[in-house]
């Protein structure tokens, strides 16, 4: 039950991405990553003062070293949703299990020894399972590509590389104990900081309160997508957990169908459905490889 969790997360985050569509028109990325956590900032405090929750933390270094991978994802995340579809985009950040098995079959082949009996080909595969999921990522950049978006492409790709990361510290803090109240607040105090820091060397955009509506949202259903998650994570299931996370890209698809009317090639759908398959399967192969460790980063 716990894991049904990542379900509604996954929908809010899909949609703080419409609102960052719709918001980037009219605001840089580092405005709307400073005003992402400004509202959350407050929408968490009231939150955590009604659940009578402390913030007060004796894992600073653990949320500092969270706040900082996770904006840096953030901020990639933002800036490829403003120049991608919004389902490339969702698509692109939920790599980041294709990633984490990358690099334990390169760590793998690295230290194989002859000598311990074990063959480099038992991580075959999981091998295969990254093969697919980068093939995934090309199908899905071709199009992007022909329409001189590789850049964006790029930096989407690179959101879901630093985001299997930041997902591993989420789970070390719910192992710890850390309230996910708490754990989403510091994030917010992080995603403030970076994002007024960004707009010292981005700029700030002319204010109008027409479009400055969809910053509102940004923050609260970001807010609300991290409680989900991080309560999924710490208390649900990690492989049945892992596997919901993907419904986001569901989700995104429907929205860019719906209120943007993106016109995404076939190759490009196929692109997805490869990725989602291919980071499922990964995150099965971690499972059964080693029972006792998490299944899933992102």
């Amino acid at each position: 039950m716990q894991a049904l969790w990542m379900l509604l997360g996954a929908a809010f985050f899909a949609t703080m991405g419409v609102c960052v569509k719709f918001g980037s028109a009219h605001f840089n990325s580092a405005e709307l990553v400073f005003y992402r956590g400004i509202v959350g900032l407050v929408f968490l405090g009231v939150i955590a003062k009604q659940q009578n929750v402390s913030l007060r933390t004796q894992y600073i270094g653990m949320h500092v070293w969270r706040s900082a991978i996770g904006v840096l994802s953030l901020s990639a995340w933002f800036y490829a949703i403003a120049h991608l579809p919004l389902a490339t985009a969702m698509t692109l950040n939920y790599m980041s299990s294709v990633w984490v098995a990358a690099f334990l079959v390169g760590g793998a082949l690295i230290n194989w020894n002859p000598q311990d009996g074990r063959s480099p080909w038992s991580q075959g595969p999981l091998a295969l399972s990254v093969m697919a999921g980068f093939a995934g990522v090309v199908m899905m950049l071709r199009p992007t590509l022909e329409q001189n978006q590789i850049f964006a492409g790029l930096i989407g790709l690179m959101s879901g590389f630093v985001a299997a990361f930041a997902y591993m510290q989420v789970m070390a803090l719910g192992r710890i104990g850390e309230p996910e109240t708490r754990t989403v607040f510091y994030f917010a105090i992080g995603t403030t900081i970076a994002g007024l820091m960004g707009m010292g060397f981005a700029g700030v955009s002319e204010w109008n309160w027409q479009h400055a509506v969809w910053l509102l949202p940004v923050g609260i259903f970001a807010s609300l997508g991290q409680l989900c998650m991080t309560r999924a994570y710490s208390q649900g299931a990690t492989l049945v957990v892992a596997n919901l996370q993907y419904s986001g890209i569901v989700f995104a698809a429907l929205y860019s169908l719906l209120l943007f009317g993106d016109d995404i090639p076939l190759i490009g759908w196929a692109g997805m459905a490869l990725i989602v398959g291919s980071g499922m399967s990964a995150t099965l192969l971690r499972a059964r490889a080693a029972p006792n460790a998490p299944a899933e980063e992102h």
